[in-house]
């Protein structure tokens, strides 16, 4: 069993306490299916989670949502604690949270009331739509375009690793809309899936089998009510709904590690080595330690920025990326602790240990790779210290 003793922290009130406890209490008998057909079962598994009420979470109260706005606390527990039990579940909570983030930030009422309750409810998948074959870390890069037509925009280019591609229902989608260079030029759109010329043009195998796709648009036609706040925000409409999920990645990577954890202890405790539990033997140890420190410092770092972003409403670009950047790589090094403290078990195929091992990895590089989360946490350092 995860250790909970965190929850008594300061940055939790009541209702998260509430709800970590309830959502615990869930996931130990929910049925949460891993058969090899990823479609099908995240289908399964976000209709489970919807009829629960989980993914409430993901959307303010105005829309069907469990909290008056977005609260980063609650969707990092509840990430955290899907996590430890089923990486895909939860990556299907988090993407109704990521794929709707951008309605909840920048959307007109219309388009918050077309989605958002839909969204809440399991009945639409949300994806995001930011990466490109050449622009990923680089967002600025981006070269898929939007042409002002006059009553429409047209939509051109491809996109690719975009998570849900293939099974979502609409795609939050940003693109060049020339406004000015770089950043400043991109803007943010709705886009159905079943819109004319956005094709599937690929689904993407990796190691965690998840739902990705490359999409491709080929003069797609988006009425102009389905632009998110202005021309050219769609740069800033990115970094603000990042600046909610990114912490959310990192209490993902806890619960893997936690995960991880507990698997190495029970392995330590139960097997014997030279005669004695291996538990005894101070490098297991001095492992244990080393992995129980990563996890409480992972915390710390995840629930300081969640706490700060929903009691502040600040800005949270720094507290964020150390967030993620910490908590990632942390699992990453935990969970290859577990794997070695499990011997040649540690690498058979299903085995939990090993699970983790191939899940962990693509947490490093979504959502800004640790080096780009090396680079936010630099200049938002060294800015302290221009005169």
């Amino acid at each position: 069993m995860a250790d909970k003793s965190f929850l008594a922290w300061p940055f939790f009130d009541d209702r998260h306490r509430d709800h970590a406890a309830k959502l615990q209490a869930w996931v130990q008998d929910a049925s949460l299916p891993h058969s090899g057909d990823v479609d099908g079962d995240c289908a399964k598994i976000l209709k489970s989670l919807a009829a629960a009420g989980w993914t409430r979470a993901c959307v303010p109260a105005a829309y069907g949502g469990s909290s008056d706005a977005l609260d980063v606390r609650t969707l990092c527990l509840t990430r955290e604690t899907l996590s430890y039990r089923s990486g895909l579940a939860d990556f299907v909570f988090a993407m109704q949270g990521l794929g709707s983030g951008p309605i909840t930030i920048a959307g007109s009422a219309a388009l918050k009331e077309r989605y958002l309750p839909a969204v809440a409810r399991g009945e639409k998948v949300a994806a995001f739509a930011l990466s490109e074959p050449v622009a990923g870390s680089d967002v600025a890069a981006m070269t898929a375009s939007a042409e002002d037509m006059g009553d429409h925009y047209l939509i051109n280019g491809e996109k690719t690793w975009i998570s849900n591609g293939g099974i979502a229902d609409f795609y939050t989608l940003f693109v060049r809309t020339g406004e000015a260079p770089g950043a400043k030029g991109l803007s943010a759109f709705v886009v159905d899936a079943d819109m004319p010329g956005l094709e599937i043009a690929e689904r993407i195998n990796v190691i965690a089998p998840h739902p990705l796709a490359r999409l491709k648009f080929t003069n797609c036609r988006i009425p102009k009510e389905n632009l998110l706040g202005k021309p050219g925000d769609g740069f800033k409409i990115a970094m603000a709904t990042l600046d909610i999920f990114r912490s959310t990645v990192g209490a993902a990577a806890l619960g893997f590690a936690r995960r991880a954890l507990d698997e190495a202890a029970r392995r330590a405790t139960t097997r014997e080595l030279f005669g004695a539990p291996m538990a005894e033997l101070q490098l297991v140890q001095a492992k244990i330690a080393d992995m129980a420190v990563d996890v409480d410092a992972s915390a710390l770092l995840i629930y300081r920025a969640a706490w700060v972003k929903d009691t502040l409403g600040a800005r949270v670009t720094r507290e964020a990326a150390m967030a993620k950047l910490y908590a990632t790589e942390a699992a990453q090094r935990v969970i290859d602790q577990a794997v070695q403290l499990w011997g040649g078990l540690g690498v058979v195929s299903g085995s939990a240990v090993e699970t983790l091992y191939r899940e962990i990895r693509a947490l490093r590089i979504y959502e800004g790779a640790s080096e780009v989360q090396q680079l936010v946490i630099a200049r938002q350092t060294l800015g302290g210290y221009v005169t």
